[in-house]
């Protein structure tokens, strides 16, 4: 993968925390920048970790899988960006009452839930030529990024703006996952 392929990763993973930055911050009284910058922090150091814990998983597999690798690594980044799209269009239940602050483990566990598929790529990641460190800090600082950018505009643009990144995070998913099988198989072809 070269600089630019991990630049969208690093994004198209962090779509979904910015969705959930966006309703959380939606659902804060006036949020501030230290409390968005706190909740940018906590998504993106967990957002960061889960891809490495995938990648270990998916190395020691890889010697048993090497002939069909890209296979995996296309399904699982096409099935992820398929399921972006389709929690995009998901309800969510807008009547809670704004708060001041979120607990840190409320925090975390939606950290946690929205970097499921983060660890599922760094799964797909054991099988491409990529360096998981500068991905997986990639992964944690657009992550920390757009969760903080999430909160602040969560109070003025709702759901709506979180739901289109997330759609065009799951089409960026499905274009890495394209990409890979495509140098793949021409390399295979070529060679």
């Amino acid at each position: 993968m070269n600089a630019l392929s991990i630049i969208v990763l690093a994004f198209a993973m962090s779509t979904d925390a910015f969705a959930a930055a966006i309703s959380k911050g939606a659902a804060l009284h006036k949020p501030r920048l230290p409390e968005a910058l706190r909740t940018g922090i906590i998504f993106g150091v967990i957002e960061g970790i889960t891809p490495v814990i995938g990648w270990g998983l998916g190395s020691v597999a890889a010697k048993w899988v090497a002939d069909w690798d890209h296979w995996i690594a296309f399904s699982m980044l096409c099935i992820l960006g398929v399921l972006m799209i389709r929690n995009a269009f998901k309800e969510e239940d807008e009547d809670a009452a704004p708060v001041v602050r979120h607990s840190f483990w409320l925090l975390a566990a939606t950290g946690f839930a929205t970097s499921i598929d983060a660890m599922a790529v760094g799964v797909g990641l054991a099988f491409v030529d990529v360096n998981i460190v500068v991905a997986a800090i990639a992964i944690g600082l657009a992550t920390t990024l757009m969760v903080t950018i999430g909160v602040m505009l969560g109070r003025v643009l709702g759901s709506v703006a979180g739901k289109r990144a997330e759609v065009l995070g799951g089409i960026a998913l499905i274009g890495i996952g394209s990409l890979i099988l495509y140098e793949h198989l021409t390399a295979a072809a070529a060679g």
